[in-house]
């Protein structure tokens, strides 16, 4: 243990002091946040708070309370290895949210953040008038289940078809959809993009494909080395995945289906490559730049 965190341990005692300790090994570790929390307070309230089996969003009552020493052992712990080793804290917990959803994670999957889990809360109203009409819906790398889970949430007569080519995301996933007893909707499917997927047919195609460029892979922070690096990197200027998705989805939508594919910040990129499709980009908090919409007509 380094000298910080050795003497951290003789001289902290209540959650005010542990909290005031992770905030300033944050801020000196020059820490990069963009796994669920946004800045080096919320991220230290969070795991001290989860490491010590409290409500994480009730610190005010624990602010002054003594912690025992085992808890200061385990709070300095993940502390600890937050700064030295970087480790998103999504990954640290096991836990990682979707508005009010939470899903077990760990390095087999890529922490959840999709801006197309926005758009379901309102059921891609106006886009979908009758969420009731939608009986199969595809959700292509699946990753942790997370979309496929609030998909069969929001289109309730849904049969939700999750695919990964990683087995091992697939495994999470699994445990994520026996969490929400979800195994009679939601179906998981080792395969590459639709290669397993002959003669179905989706009403909704949804994905959140690796969409990073490869000057952007190379120059991502620590953080994001912990996560499987089929999920963040697609070719040279991120659209591998979503040139493929774009060519085969016509074939496996119903006359009126719809895809909605999310890809960061490469709409330029697309929109040049793909001139003559009326992509609909579809308005999320960050604006209208990072998701579209085609309709299977438009991709005929």
């Amino acid at each position: 243990m380094n000298t910080y965190f050795s003497s951290a341990s003789q001289n902290l005692h209540t959650v005010r002091d542990f909290l005031r300790f992770a905030v300033s090994r944050f801020y000196q570790a020059k820490l990069f946040f963009g796994h669920g929390s946004s800045d080096a307070y919320d991220e230290a309230v969070y795991l001290i708070l989860h490491t010590l089996h409290l409500p994480v969003d009730t610190l005010a009552p624990f602010l002054d309370a003594h912690l025992t020493d085992i808890e200061r052992s385990d709070v300095l712990s993940v502390i600890q290895r937050r700064v030295e080793q970087r480790i998103p804290a999504a990954y640290l917990t096991h836990e990682a949210f979707l508005g009010e959803y939470s899903f077990y994670v760990d390095e087999r999957v890529i922490v959840p953040r999709s801006f197309i889990a926005e758009l379901l809360r309102s059921q891609l109203s106006p886009w979908i008038a009758e969420p009731e009409s939608i009986g199969h819906v595809l959700d292509l790398c699946t990753g942790s289940g997370c979309l496929a889970i609030l998909c069969a949430d929001a289109f309730p007569n849904a049969r939700v078809d999750a695919v990964d080519l990683s087995p091992d995301a697939l495994a999470v996933a699994q445990r994520n959809v026996a969490d929400y007893e979800l195994a009679e909707r939601i179906n998981l499917i080792e395969s590459d993009l639709f290669t397993q997927l002959a003669g179905r047919k989706y009403d909704l195609i949804i994905s959140n494909p690796p969409y990073v460029d490869a000057e952007s892979v190379a120059a991502l922070p620590q953080e994001y080395l912990h996560e499987p690096k089929l999920s963040l990197g697609s070719g040279d200027d991120g659209l591998d995945a979503t040139r493929t998705i774009i060519k085969h989805a016509a074939e496996h939508l119903t006359c009126n289906g719809i895809l909605i594919v999310e890809i960061g910040h490469n709409r330029d990129i697309l929109e040049a490559a793909y001139p003559k499709l009326p992509f609909t980009w579809l308005d999320v908090t960050a604006g209208d730049q990072f998701v579209f919409m085609l309709h299977r007509n438009d991709l005929i």
